[in-house]
Protein backbone atom coordinates (compact mmCIF):
# COMPACT_ATOMS: atom_id res chain seq x y z
CA UNK A 1 0.00 0.00 0.00
CA UNK A 2 2.92 2.37 0.65
CA UNK A 3 3.55 2.89 -3.08
CA UNK A 4 -0.08 3.48 -4.01
CA UNK A 5 -1.36 7.03 -4.57
CA UNK A 6 -4.06 6.60 -1.92
CA UNK A 7 -5.04 10.26 -1.77
CA UNK A 8 -5.38 10.52 -5.54
CA UNK A 9 -7.56 7.41 -5.44
CA UNK A 10 -9.69 8.96 -2.68
CA UNK A 11 -10.24 12.00 -4.90
CA UNK A 12 -10.58 10.54 -8.38
CA UNK A 13 -12.32 7.19 -7.75
CA UNK A 14 -15.63 8.86 -6.70
CA UNK A 15 -15.25 11.52 -9.42
CA UNK A 16 -14.64 8.78 -12.03
CA UNK A 17 -17.67 6.83 -10.88
CA UNK A 18 -19.65 10.08 -10.91
CA UNK A 19 -18.78 10.49 -14.59
CA UNK A 20 -19.85 6.87 -15.25
CA UNK A 21 -23.15 7.42 -13.46
CA UNK A 22 -23.71 10.59 -15.47
CA UNK A 23 -23.10 8.61 -18.67
CA UNK A 24 -26.05 6.29 -17.91
CA UNK A 25 -28.24 9.13 -19.15
CA UNK A 26 -32.00 9.24 -18.75
CA UNK A 27 -34.20 7.85 -15.99
CA UNK A 28 -34.80 4.71 -18.07
CA UNK A 29 -31.44 3.56 -16.68
CA UNK A 30 -32.14 4.69 -13.11
CA UNK A 31 -31.52 1.22 -11.52
CA UNK A 32 -28.11 1.04 -13.20
CA UNK A 33 -27.30 4.60 -12.11
CA UNK A 34 -28.16 3.75 -8.49
CA UNK A 35 -26.06 0.58 -8.48
CA UNK A 36 -23.07 2.32 -10.06
CA UNK A 37 -23.39 5.17 -7.56
CA UNK A 38 -23.43 2.78 -4.61
CA UNK A 39 -20.47 0.86 -6.04
CA UNK A 40 -18.57 4.13 -6.49
CA UNK A 41 -19.37 5.29 -2.95
CA UNK A 42 -18.23 1.98 -1.44
CA UNK A 43 -15.07 1.96 -3.58
CA UNK A 44 -14.39 5.53 -2.49
CA UNK A 45 -14.54 4.46 1.18
CA UNK A 46 -12.46 1.30 0.64
CA UNK A 47 -9.51 3.23 -0.81
CA UNK A 48 -9.45 5.54 2.24
CA UNK A 49 -9.26 2.75 4.87
CA UNK A 50 -5.47 2.22 4.38
CA UNK A 51 -4.98 5.89 5.26
CA UNK A 52 -6.00 4.95 8.82
CA UNK A 53 -4.53 1.45 9.07
CA UNK A 54 -1.11 2.56 7.73
CA UNK A 55 -1.01 5.88 9.57
CA UNK A 56 2.06 6.59 11.72
CA UNK A 57 0.79 7.96 15.05
CA UNK A 58 4.23 9.07 16.21
CA UNK A 59 4.82 11.84 13.68
CA UNK A 60 2.97 15.12 13.07
CA UNK A 61 4.40 15.31 9.54
CA UNK A 62 2.27 15.02 6.42
CA UNK A 63 1.87 11.41 5.28
CA UNK A 64 0.95 9.68 1.98
CA UNK A 65 2.45 12.72 0.23
CA UNK A 66 2.12 13.07 -3.56
CA UNK A 67 3.94 15.84 -5.42
CA UNK A 68 3.77 16.51 -9.17
CA UNK A 69 4.41 19.64 -11.22
CA UNK A 70 1.16 21.22 -12.37
CA UNK A 71 1.89 24.80 -13.54
CA UNK A 72 5.68 25.18 -13.14
CA UNK A 73 5.72 28.82 -14.30
CA UNK A 74 3.89 29.89 -11.14
CA UNK A 75 5.30 27.14 -8.91
CA UNK A 76 1.87 25.51 -8.64
CA UNK A 77 1.95 21.79 -7.86
CA UNK A 78 -0.37 18.84 -7.52
CA UNK A 79 0.65 18.42 -3.90
CA UNK A 80 -1.34 16.12 -1.61
CA UNK A 81 -0.81 14.90 1.94
CA UNK A 82 -2.71 14.31 5.17
CA UNK A 83 -1.91 14.58 8.86
CA UNK A 84 -3.81 13.26 11.87
CA UNK A 85 -6.44 15.99 11.47
CA UNK A 86 -7.26 15.95 7.77
CA UNK A 87 -7.11 12.15 7.37
CA UNK A 88 -10.14 11.68 9.63
CA UNK A 89 -12.25 14.02 7.49
CA UNK A 90 -11.33 12.19 4.27
CA UNK A 91 -12.67 8.96 5.78
CA UNK A 92 -15.76 10.65 7.26
CA UNK A 93 -16.58 12.25 3.91
CA UNK A 94 -16.27 8.93 2.08
CA UNK A 95 -18.50 7.23 4.67
CA UNK A 96 -21.17 9.93 4.43
CA UNK A 97 -21.22 9.53 0.63
CA UNK A 98 -22.52 5.97 1.07
CA UNK A 99 -25.23 7.30 3.40
CA UNK A 100 -26.45 9.95 0.94
CA UNK A 101 -26.54 7.52 -2.00
CA UNK A 102 -28.64 5.08 0.05
CA UNK A 103 -30.81 7.91 1.43
CA UNK A 104 -31.96 8.90 -2.07
CA UNK A 105 -32.36 5.32 -3.33
CA UNK A 106 -36.18 5.29 -3.52
CA UNK A 107 -36.92 8.94 -2.83
CA UNK A 108 -35.33 10.51 -5.91
CA UNK A 109 -37.36 9.54 -8.97
CA UNK A 110 -36.30 12.13 -11.56
CA UNK A 111 -32.82 12.91 -12.89
CA UNK A 112 -31.51 9.99 -10.83
CA UNK A 113 -28.16 9.75 -12.61
CA UNK A 114 -27.47 13.46 -12.30
CA UNK A 115 -28.43 13.45 -8.61
CA UNK A 116 -26.10 10.60 -7.68
CA UNK A 117 -23.30 11.86 -9.92
CA UNK A 118 -23.41 15.25 -8.17
CA UNK A 119 -22.83 13.60 -4.78
CA UNK A 120 -20.00 11.38 -6.03
CA UNK A 121 -18.21 14.24 -7.75
CA UNK A 122 -18.67 16.44 -4.68
CA UNK A 123 -17.24 13.66 -2.48
CA UNK A 124 -14.06 13.53 -4.55
CA UNK A 125 -13.73 17.32 -4.58
CA UNK A 126 -14.12 17.52 -0.80
CA UNK A 127 -11.48 14.84 -0.31
CA UNK A 128 -9.29 17.05 -2.48
CA UNK A 129 -9.87 19.99 -0.12
CA UNK A 130 -8.80 17.98 2.93
CA UNK A 131 -5.74 16.54 1.15
CA UNK A 132 -4.43 19.63 -0.71
CA UNK A 133 -1.06 21.07 0.31
CA UNK A 134 -0.94 23.61 -2.53
CA UNK A 135 -2.91 26.84 -2.15
CA UNK A 136 -4.25 26.97 -5.70
CA UNK A 137 -5.12 23.27 -5.70
CA UNK A 138 -6.99 23.82 -2.42
CA UNK A 139 -8.81 26.81 -3.91
CA UNK A 140 -9.81 24.89 -7.06
CA UNK A 141 -11.30 22.04 -5.04
CA UNK A 142 -12.81 24.50 -2.52
CA UNK A 143 -14.67 26.42 -5.21
CA UNK A 144 -15.53 23.44 -7.43
CA UNK A 145 -17.28 21.71 -4.52
CA UNK A 146 -19.83 24.55 -4.48
CA UNK A 147 -21.16 23.64 -7.92
CA UNK A 148 -22.59 20.17 -7.15
CA UNK A 149 -24.08 21.39 -3.86
CA UNK A 150 -25.61 24.41 -5.60
CA UNK A 151 -27.21 22.10 -8.17
CA UNK A 152 -28.43 19.62 -5.54
CA UNK A 153 -30.26 22.39 -3.67
CA UNK A 154 -31.42 24.25 -6.79
CA UNK A 155 -32.69 21.25 -8.80
CA UNK A 156 -33.95 18.71 -6.24
CA UNK A 157 -34.86 21.09 -3.39
CA UNK A 158 -38.14 22.44 -2.06
CA UNK A 159 -40.43 25.23 -3.32
CA UNK A 160 -37.93 28.04 -2.52
CA UNK A 161 -34.91 26.05 -3.73
CA UNK A 162 -33.67 28.63 -6.25
CA UNK A 163 -33.67 31.39 -3.63
CA UNK A 164 -31.86 29.16 -1.10
CA UNK A 165 -29.26 28.00 -3.64
CA UNK A 166 -28.62 31.55 -4.86
CA UNK A 167 -28.27 32.87 -1.29
CA UNK A 168 -25.86 30.05 -0.42
CA UNK A 169 -23.75 30.77 -3.50
CA UNK A 170 -23.62 34.54 -2.96
CA UNK A 171 -22.58 34.29 0.69
CA UNK A 172 -19.83 31.79 -0.13
CA UNK A 173 -18.61 33.78 -3.13
CA UNK A 174 -18.13 36.86 -0.96
CA UNK A 175 -15.72 34.97 1.29
CA UNK A 176 -14.00 33.23 -1.61
CA UNK A 177 -12.92 36.51 -3.21
CA UNK A 178 -11.07 37.56 -0.05
CA UNK A 179 -9.59 34.07 0.19
CA UNK A 180 -8.17 34.36 -3.33
CA UNK A 181 -6.66 37.80 -2.57
CA UNK A 182 -4.95 36.29 0.50
CA UNK A 183 -3.52 33.41 -1.54
CA UNK A 184 -2.12 35.80 -4.16
CA UNK A 185 -0.55 38.01 -1.48
CA UNK A 186 1.10 35.01 0.20
CA UNK A 187 2.45 33.88 -3.18
CA UNK A 188 3.92 37.31 -3.91
CA UNK A 189 5.60 37.35 -0.49
CA UNK A 190 6.94 33.78 -0.61
CA UNK A 191 7.24 32.91 -4.31
CA UNK A 192 5.40 29.66 -3.63
CA UNK A 193 1.86 28.33 -3.37
CA UNK A 194 2.93 25.59 -0.94
CA UNK A 195 0.78 25.77 2.18
CA UNK A 196 3.62 24.26 4.25
CA UNK A 197 5.98 27.02 3.04
CA UNK A 198 3.42 29.61 4.14
CA UNK A 199 3.36 28.04 7.61
CA UNK A 200 7.09 28.81 7.98
CA UNK A 201 6.95 32.32 6.48
CA UNK A 202 7.53 35.25 8.90
CA UNK A 203 5.05 38.11 8.56
CA UNK A 204 4.60 41.44 10.34
CA UNK A 205 1.69 41.90 12.72
CA UNK A 206 -0.14 44.23 10.33
CA UNK A 207 0.24 41.68 7.51
CA UNK A 208 -0.97 38.90 9.77
CA UNK A 209 -3.96 40.93 10.89
CA UNK A 210 -5.12 41.63 7.33
CA UNK A 211 -4.57 38.03 6.25
CA UNK A 212 -6.36 36.69 9.33
CA UNK A 213 -9.36 38.98 8.81
CA UNK A 214 -9.63 38.10 5.11
CA UNK A 215 -9.45 34.38 5.91
CA UNK A 216 -11.91 34.86 8.77
CA UNK A 217 -14.56 36.18 6.38
CA UNK A 218 -13.92 33.30 3.95
CA UNK A 219 -14.09 30.55 6.55
CA UNK A 220 -16.70 32.11 8.89
CA UNK A 221 -19.28 31.98 6.08
CA UNK A 222 -18.57 28.27 5.60
CA UNK A 223 -18.74 27.29 9.29
CA UNK A 224 -21.10 29.32 9.49
CA UNK A 225 -20.37 31.70 12.36
CA UNK A 226 -22.73 34.36 13.66
CA UNK A 227 -23.65 36.79 12.03
CA UNK A 228 -22.96 35.31 8.55
CA UNK A 229 -25.05 32.21 9.28
CA UNK A 230 -28.37 33.23 7.73
CA UNK A 231 -27.90 31.24 4.51
CA UNK A 232 -27.73 27.89 6.34
CA UNK A 233 -31.33 27.50 7.62
CA UNK A 234 -32.71 28.35 4.17
CA UNK A 235 -30.30 25.93 2.47
CA UNK A 236 -31.17 23.12 4.87
CA UNK A 237 -34.93 23.63 4.66
CA UNK A 238 -34.97 23.63 0.86
CA UNK A 239 -32.30 20.95 0.24
CA UNK A 240 -33.32 17.31 -0.34
CA UNK A 241 -32.47 14.94 2.52
CA UNK A 242 -29.17 13.89 0.96
CA UNK A 243 -28.20 17.52 0.44
CA UNK A 244 -28.91 18.38 4.07
CA UNK A 245 -26.88 15.37 5.23
CA UNK A 246 -23.76 16.25 3.25
CA UNK A 247 -24.14 19.97 4.00
CA UNK A 248 -24.25 19.35 7.77
CA UNK A 249 -21.83 16.43 7.95
CA UNK A 250 -19.08 17.66 5.62
CA UNK A 251 -19.59 21.09 4.00
CA UNK A 252 -19.78 22.95 7.33
CA UNK A 253 -16.45 21.38 8.32
CA UNK A 254 -14.61 23.02 5.42
CA UNK A 255 -14.58 26.44 7.08
CA UNK A 256 -13.43 25.06 10.43
CA UNK A 257 -10.73 23.04 8.65
CA UNK A 258 -9.60 26.25 6.93
CA UNK A 259 -8.87 27.80 10.34
CA UNK A 260 -6.62 24.84 11.17
CA UNK A 261 -4.80 24.71 7.84
CA UNK A 262 -4.52 28.45 7.07
CA UNK A 263 -5.50 31.00 9.75
CA UNK A 264 -3.80 29.56 12.83
CA UNK A 265 -0.45 28.45 11.33
CA UNK A 266 0.00 31.32 8.82
CA UNK A 267 -1.06 34.16 11.16
CA UNK A 268 -0.37 32.78 14.66
CA UNK A 269 0.25 36.14 16.34
CA UNK A 270 -2.90 37.65 14.85
CA UNK A 271 -4.80 34.50 15.88
CA UNK A 272 -3.75 35.03 19.49
CA UNK A 273 -4.40 38.78 19.33
CA UNK A 274 -7.93 38.31 17.98
CA UNK A 275 -8.77 35.12 19.86
CA UNK A 276 -11.03 36.99 22.29
CA UNK A 277 -13.10 38.29 19.36
CA UNK A 278 -13.52 34.77 17.95
CA UNK A 279 -14.39 33.39 21.40
CA UNK A 280 -17.10 36.09 21.73
CA UNK A 281 -18.59 35.25 18.32
CA UNK A 282 -18.49 31.54 19.21
CA UNK A 283 -20.34 32.07 22.49
CA UNK A 284 -23.01 34.12 20.71
CA UNK A 285 -23.49 31.17 18.35
CA UNK A 286 -23.69 28.72 21.25
CA UNK A 287 -26.10 30.72 23.44
CA UNK A 288 -28.13 33.02 21.18
CA UNK A 289 -28.59 30.51 18.35
CA UNK A 290 -29.61 27.91 20.95
CA UNK A 291 -32.49 30.19 21.98
CA UNK A 292 -33.39 30.77 18.32
CA UNK A 293 -33.60 26.98 17.83
CA UNK A 294 -36.06 26.75 20.72
CA UNK A 295 -38.78 28.68 18.88
CA UNK A 296 -38.60 26.92 15.50
CA UNK A 297 -41.74 25.29 14.13
CA UNK A 298 -39.93 23.50 11.27
CA UNK A 299 -37.89 20.44 12.29
CA UNK A 300 -35.24 20.99 9.63
CA UNK A 301 -34.81 24.62 10.58
CA UNK A 302 -34.46 23.63 14.24
CA UNK A 303 -31.68 21.14 13.47
CA UNK A 304 -30.05 23.70 11.15
CA UNK A 305 -29.83 26.22 13.99
CA UNK A 306 -28.63 23.41 16.24
CA UNK A 307 -25.76 22.85 13.78
CA UNK A 308 -24.73 26.51 14.02
CA UNK A 309 -24.65 26.24 17.82
CA UNK A 310 -22.58 23.05 17.69
CA UNK A 311 -20.12 24.60 15.22
CA UNK A 312 -19.79 27.52 17.66
CA UNK A 313 -18.28 24.98 20.04
CA UNK A 314 -15.76 24.09 17.36
CA UNK A 315 -14.46 27.64 16.84
CA UNK A 316 -14.49 28.17 20.61
CA UNK A 317 -12.21 25.15 21.06
CA UNK A 318 -9.79 26.40 18.39
CA UNK A 319 -9.19 29.85 19.88
CA UNK A 320 -8.90 29.37 23.65
CA UNK A 321 -5.25 30.32 24.12
CA UNK A 322 -5.40 31.07 27.83
CA UNK A 323 -2.42 28.95 28.77
CA UNK A 324 0.30 30.95 26.99
CA UNK A 325 3.19 31.39 29.41
CA UNK A 326 6.83 32.45 29.51
CA UNK A 327 7.99 29.11 28.17
CA UNK A 328 5.95 29.63 24.99
CA UNK A 329 3.66 26.69 25.72
CA UNK A 330 -0.02 27.02 25.04
CA UNK A 331 -0.84 24.59 27.83
CA UNK A 332 -3.11 21.59 28.20
CA UNK A 333 -6.22 23.74 27.97
CA UNK A 334 -5.52 24.60 24.35
CA UNK A 335 -4.67 20.99 23.42
CA UNK A 336 -7.83 19.71 25.06
CA UNK A 337 -9.94 22.45 23.46
CA UNK A 338 -8.61 21.90 19.96
CA UNK A 339 -8.87 18.12 20.14
CA UNK A 340 -12.38 18.46 21.59
CA UNK A 341 -13.35 20.79 18.74
CA UNK A 342 -12.11 18.29 16.12
CA UNK A 343 -13.94 15.45 17.89
CA UNK A 344 -17.05 17.64 17.88
CA UNK A 345 -16.69 18.15 14.12
CA UNK A 346 -16.56 14.39 13.49
CA UNK A 347 -19.36 13.66 15.96
CA UNK A 348 -21.53 16.32 14.34
CA UNK A 349 -20.96 14.52 11.05
CA UNK A 350 -22.66 11.40 12.42
CA UNK A 351 -25.34 13.03 14.58
CA UNK A 352 -26.48 15.84 12.25
CA UNK A 353 -26.56 13.41 9.32
CA UNK A 354 -28.75 11.09 11.39
CA UNK A 355 -31.08 13.87 12.53
CA UNK A 356 -31.64 15.12 8.99
CA UNK A 357 -32.16 11.57 7.75
CA UNK A 358 -34.77 10.93 10.46
CA UNK A 359 -36.60 14.10 9.48
CA UNK A 360 -36.36 12.99 5.85
CA UNK A 361 -37.90 9.60 6.70
CA UNK A 362 -40.96 11.34 8.15
CA UNK A 363 -41.13 13.90 5.34
CA UNK A 364 -41.14 11.16 2.70
CA UNK A 365 -44.30 9.75 4.29
CA UNK A 366 -46.20 12.86 5.40
CA UNK A 367 -44.64 15.57 3.16
CA UNK A 368 -44.40 18.02 6.02
CA UNK A 369 -41.56 19.12 8.29
CA UNK A 370 -43.75 21.12 10.67
CA UNK A 371 -43.72 19.84 14.24
CA UNK A 372 -47.44 20.66 14.59
CA UNK A 373 -48.31 18.16 11.83
CA UNK A 374 -47.08 15.22 13.89
CA UNK A 375 -47.68 13.68 17.30
CA UNK A 376 -47.73 10.08 18.51
CA UNK A 377 -45.33 8.77 15.84
CA UNK A 378 -44.12 6.11 18.30
CA UNK A 379 -47.52 4.38 17.99
CA UNK A 380 -47.07 3.67 14.29
CA UNK A 381 -43.26 3.72 13.89
CA UNK A 382 -41.75 2.18 17.06
CA UNK A 383 -38.42 1.13 15.47
CA UNK A 384 -37.95 4.56 13.97
CA UNK A 385 -38.85 6.24 17.28
CA UNK A 386 -36.12 4.25 19.06
CA UNK A 387 -33.43 5.36 16.60
CA UNK A 388 -34.71 8.93 16.61
CA UNK A 389 -34.48 8.95 20.42
CA UNK A 390 -30.84 7.82 20.30
CA UNK A 391 -29.86 10.57 17.87
CA UNK A 392 -31.89 13.21 19.72
CA UNK A 393 -29.99 12.29 22.89
CA UNK A 394 -26.67 12.45 21.02
CA UNK A 395 -27.63 15.89 19.68
CA UNK A 396 -28.31 16.97 23.26
CA UNK A 397 -24.88 15.70 24.39
CA UNK A 398 -25.91 12.62 26.41
CA UNK A 399 -22.90 10.79 27.94
CA UNK A 400 -21.90 7.60 26.05
CA UNK A 401 -22.80 9.25 22.74
CA UNK A 402 -20.38 11.04 20.46
CA UNK A 403 -22.16 14.35 21.09
CA UNK A 404 -20.94 14.34 24.70
CA UNK A 405 -17.23 13.70 24.10
CA UNK A 406 -16.34 16.83 22.11
CA UNK A 407 -18.53 19.15 24.18
CA UNK A 408 -17.09 17.82 27.44
CA UNK A 409 -13.51 18.30 26.23
CA UNK A 410 -14.18 21.87 25.05
CA UNK A 411 -16.00 22.81 28.28
CA UNK A 412 -13.15 21.32 30.34
CA UNK A 413 -10.67 23.39 28.32
CA UNK A 414 -12.90 26.45 28.79
CA UNK A 415 -12.74 26.03 32.59
CA UNK A 416 -8.93 26.25 32.36
CA UNK A 417 -9.26 29.26 30.04
CA UNK A 418 -11.94 31.31 31.83
CA UNK A 419 -14.62 30.16 34.24
CA UNK A 420 -17.35 32.44 32.85
CA UNK A 421 -16.63 31.38 29.28
CA UNK A 422 -17.07 27.80 30.49
CA UNK A 423 -20.40 28.70 32.13
CA UNK A 424 -21.66 30.31 28.92
CA UNK A 425 -20.47 27.35 26.82
CA UNK A 426 -22.08 24.86 29.19
CA UNK A 427 -25.49 26.40 28.59
CA UNK A 428 -25.53 24.35 25.37
CA UNK A 429 -26.10 21.28 27.52
CA UNK A 430 -29.35 22.83 28.76
CA UNK A 431 -30.43 24.53 25.54
CA UNK A 432 -29.50 21.53 23.39
CA UNK A 433 -31.59 19.24 25.55
CA UNK A 434 -34.43 21.76 25.63
CA UNK A 435 -34.92 22.27 21.89
CA UNK A 436 -34.08 18.70 20.85
CA UNK A 437 -36.20 16.87 23.42
CA UNK A 438 -39.05 19.40 23.14
CA UNK A 439 -39.18 18.65 19.41
CA UNK A 440 -38.96 14.91 20.03
CA UNK A 441 -41.74 14.98 22.64
CA UNK A 442 -44.17 16.83 20.37
CA UNK A 443 -43.41 14.72 17.30
CA UNK A 444 -43.06 11.22 18.76
CA UNK A 445 -44.89 10.93 22.09
CA UNK A 446 -48.55 11.22 22.98
CA UNK A 447 -51.66 10.06 21.17
CA UNK A 448 -51.74 9.78 17.38
CA UNK A 449 -51.99 13.37 16.16
CA UNK A 450 -53.95 12.94 12.92
CA UNK A 451 -54.82 10.52 10.15
CA UNK A 452 -51.47 11.10 8.40
CA UNK A 453 -49.61 9.80 11.47
CA UNK A 454 -52.11 6.95 11.85
CA UNK A 455 -51.29 5.76 8.33
CA UNK A 456 -47.50 5.82 8.79
CA UNK A 457 -45.47 2.67 8.15
CA UNK A 458 -42.31 1.87 10.09
CA UNK A 459 -38.83 2.03 8.57
CA UNK A 460 -37.94 -0.44 5.82
CA UNK A 461 -34.73 -2.50 5.53
CA UNK A 462 -32.85 0.23 3.65
CA UNK A 463 -33.72 2.92 6.21
CA UNK A 464 -32.95 0.53 9.07
CA UNK A 465 -29.49 -0.20 7.60
CA UNK A 466 -28.68 3.53 7.23
CA UNK A 467 -29.75 4.25 10.81
CA UNK A 468 -27.69 1.32 12.12
CA UNK A 469 -24.57 2.65 10.35
CA UNK A 470 -25.04 6.11 11.82
CA UNK A 471 -25.87 4.68 15.27
CA UNK A 472 -22.63 2.68 15.23
CA UNK A 473 -20.72 5.89 14.51
CA UNK A 474 -22.46 7.91 17.24
CA UNK A 475 -22.26 5.18 19.90
CA UNK A 476 -18.83 3.86 18.93
CA UNK A 477 -17.25 7.30 19.17
CA UNK A 478 -19.11 8.04 22.40
CA UNK A 479 -18.07 4.83 24.15
CA UNK A 480 -14.51 4.60 22.80
CA UNK A 481 -13.16 7.89 21.37
CA UNK A 482 -9.48 6.89 21.63
CA UNK A 483 -9.12 5.68 17.99
CA UNK A 484 -10.03 9.23 16.94
CA UNK A 485 -8.10 11.24 19.54
CA UNK A 486 -4.85 9.26 19.32
CA UNK A 487 -4.62 9.88 15.57
CA UNK A 488 -4.91 13.65 15.88
CA UNK A 489 -2.80 14.12 19.04
CA UNK A 490 0.64 14.63 17.44
CA UNK A 491 -0.72 16.92 14.73
CA UNK A 492 -2.65 19.07 17.23
CA UNK A 493 0.38 19.43 19.50
CA UNK A 494 2.57 20.38 16.55
CA UNK A 495 0.03 22.98 15.39
CA UNK A 496 -0.16 24.51 18.87
CA UNK A 497 3.64 24.59 19.17
CA UNK A 498 3.70 26.38 15.84
CA UNK A 499 1.11 28.92 16.99
CA UNK A 500 3.02 29.55 20.23
CA UNK A 501 6.19 30.62 18.39
CA UNK A 502 6.00 34.24 17.20
CA UNK A 503 6.47 34.75 13.44
CA UNK A 504 6.59 38.56 13.54
CA UNK A 505 9.36 39.97 11.36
Amino acid sequence: MSGMPLLSLAIWVPIGFGALVLATGSDRNAPLARMLALLGAVAGLVVTIPLYTNFDLATPAMQFVELKNWIPRFNINYHLGVDGISMLFVILNSFITIIVVLAGWQVIGSKVAQYNAAFLIMSGLMNGIFASLDGILFYVFFEASLIPLYLIIGVWGGPRRVYAAFKFFLFTLMGSLLFMISLIYLYVESGSFSILDWHRMPLGMVQQMWIFLALLVAFAVKVPMWPVHTWLPDAHVEAPTGGSIVLAAIALKLGAYGFLRFSLPIAPDASQQLSGFIVALSLIAVVYIGFVALVQADMKKLVAYSSIAHMGFVTLGFFMFGGIGKEGSLGVGSTLGMEGAIVQMISHGFVAAAMFFCIGVMYDRVHSRLIADYGGVVNTMPKFAAFFMLFAMANAGLPATSGFVGEFMVILAAVKFNFWVAVAAATTMILGAAYTLWMYKRVVFGAVGNHHVAELTDINAREFFILVLLALGALGMGLYPQPFTEVMHSSVNELLRHVAVSKIL
